[in-house]
């Protein structure tokens, strides 16, 4: 038997993989999808939120957040909570793929997935619903695939330390949590003070000020909130990586 592959080699080849896996699963793509960019054309549409403005400029930055964390928490959290289930990952627990390699693989595939819906995202607010971009995509983009990351790094902590049926339940429920109390798809200053303080420190909140503060005119960078961002996705990173078991 030949030396194992470069570690960067094994990486790519399982990020190709799990990709693919993702993207033949009709139950992600509609979390991921479908349910972003449902509430960015309703929300369009309908003139509901109370909110200041033209209601598209508002619901972008949210809904690329939104993105982020129906990826990232949601959809590859439940799907590697039920690979592990199955024992697919215990198969791959015997060949040379580390613990790390795995989860930055999973975390890759997360990108790829959703720098796509990014890219949807933007095409439908621009042609379906005539938003004229401010401020600065670029950083916007940048700062909604490392906000997928870190919602990678929490949902596979969860994936790899709980069952598959817990998975299942809590990534559900905390996804809706954090859609209510971090104002992504309302305005937060129509939350009670508390909440929308408490709302600000989580990762989905955190991330939907910093989205928003990059595509308001002029773009800025709301670095108090890009640091609240950073912080949760080291922490559940080696959280992940020092906890995940192939099997369980």
């Amino acid at each position: 038997m030949g030396a194992p592959a470069p570690r960067h080699r094994m990486v790519l080849a399982q990020a190709r993989l799990e990709l693919r896996l993702l993207v033949r699963n009709g139950e992600s793509l509609v979390v991921t999808l479908g349910i972003p960019l449902g509430i960015l054309v309703f929300f369009g549409f309908v003139d509901v939120l109370p909110t200041d403005g033209d209601p598209v400029a508002f619901l972008v930055p949210g809904v690329l957040a939104i993105s982020a964390m129906a990826t990232g928490l949601v959809a590859l959290a439940i799907q590697t909570g039920f690979e592990r289930k199955y024992g697919v990952l215990k198969r791959l627990g015997t060949s040379p793929l580390t613990r790390g390699s795995f989860v930055l693989a999973k975390a890759l595939a997360m990108v790829v997935l959703l720098a796509v819906q990014v890219a949807a995202t933007v095409a439908v607010a621009v042609l379906l619903l005539d938003w004229e971009p401010t401020g600065s995509l670029a950083v916007a983009v940048v700062a909604t695939l490392v906000g997928g990351g870190v919602f990678a790094a929490i949902g596979l902590l969860m994936a790899g330390t709980l069952t598959a049926e817990l998975t299942l339940a809590l990534t559900n429920a905390l996804f809706l949590v954090l859609l209510l109390v971090s104002g992504l798809a309302f305005d937060p200053d129509a939350l009670p003070a508390d909440v929308a303080a408490v709302g600000s420190l989580l990762p989905s909140g955190a991330l939907g000020n910093v989205l928003r503060a990059a595509l308001s005119s002029p773009a800025t960078i709301d670095w108090s909130a890009a640091a609240v961002v950073v912080g949760w996705g080291v922490v559940a990173t080696v959280a992940a990586v020092r906890s995940f078991r192939w099997d369980g």
